[in-house]
């Protein structure tokens, strides 16, 4: 059992201590949050020691992991110092905003001999896995194209005094949120991306980040992909990919529409699935010598690469940027 230290306590952080309720192989045991008093409750209910200390939760000879669900702009220097710890260390996404500051963050810990792992669990929808084990059967043949779009309001009342809506947070509005999920799926569906060019606009929420943003994505391979992704519309979640002899799209977590050149269109209904709790226990599974983090290093950093590319080209009015 890997006993583990939560760092932040937000919607997210207490989404996290939730979802490892009852696993075999991971357990929360302490909590650091700037705001003790927000959460005295939770920490009662969940059994979790509380302190506003990252130094101290990185100092307890008890904790063998830290789980980071705070500010993007903070995770480098917070995985560095957990590898400093020699703690084993999980990062939600994003696990940077800048390909430099992943590929230093994931040296580290290479170097101090501790399992680094990144919050994302949508490889792990059931309909993601199902349209993976599809493109390796070969049943789309030569992939033409992707699409992409992940959108809510749900974080649309935030304000402009979160954190969230900073701008040196979340740049490219719904990206840092959503659309990294798209990438990331993207990355694992069909491959990594050779170039993007990127718009994004404020349409309805005047935030410093904007709201809405779209992409145009090459592959390396040759293919191309569009990316979608708004603060400011009800919930929608659809990627598609288009093969010469197929194409299938997941629609929900649970739900891959499969399109054949006769027919009707195979839909495939899967069982649901604990895709967070799946993402925590692979980062546990290899802290504990069980085995490897299901995304490599490489997969890691170039997530990051992509959504650094998307930002730089949304700040260049759409100029094609590489992925470095």
């Amino acid at each position: 059992m890997l006993n583990s230290a939560i760092i932040g306590l937000g919607w997210w952080g207490k989404r996290l201590v939730e979802a490892a309720q009852g696993s075999k192989l991971i357990r929360f045991s302490r909590g650091v949050t700037l705001e003790p008093e927000l959460v005295c409750d939770f920490a009662k209910e969940k059994n979790l020691a509380i302190s506003t200390s990252y130094e101290e939760a990185l100092a307890d000879p008890a904790i063998d992991a830290v789980v980071l669900a705070t500010p993007h702009t903070r995770h480098r220097v917070m995985v560095e110092a957990a590898a400093a710890a020699k703690k084993h260390v999980q990062c939600e996404k994003p696990f940077a905003l800048a390909k430099n500051d992943a590929a230093a963050a994931v040296t580290a810990c290479r170097r101090a001999g501790v399992t680094v792992g990144v919050g994302q669990n949508f490889r792990f929808l059931p309909s993601i896995k199902a349209f993976r084990q599809l493109i390796d059967a070969g049943t789309l043949g030569t992939i033409m194209h992707a699409e992409g779009n992940y959108s809510h309001d749900w974080l649309a009342g935030q304000g402009t005094e979160h954190w969230r809506t900073a701008r040196e947070e979340s740049r490219a509005g719904g990206m840092t949120g959503m659309g990294i999920h798209v990438l990331d799926c993207f990355s694992y569906l069909i491959g990594p991306m050779q170039r993007i060019s990127a718009l994004s606009a404020d349409r309805a929420l005047k935030l410093p980040t904007g709201d809405t943003t779209a992409a145009l994505i090459e592959f390396a391979d040759g293919a191309t992909g569009t990316l979608a992704t708004t603060l400011k519309t009800p919930f929608v979640w659809r990627v598609a990919v288009y093969g010469e002899n197929a194409w299938a799209e997941s629609v929900s977590e649970t739900r891959l529409v499969v399109h054949r050149p006769k027919g009707e269109p195979e839909v495939i209904d899967l069982p649901a699935v604990n895709h967070v709790a799946l993402n925590l226990e692979s980062f546990a599974r290899a802290a504990l010598g069980q085995g490897k983090f299901h995304i490599d290093d490489a997969g890691i950093v170039h997530t990051v690469a992509a959504l650094e590319a998307v930002f730089h080209s949304a700040d260049a009015n759409g100029a094609w940027q590489s992925v470095g």
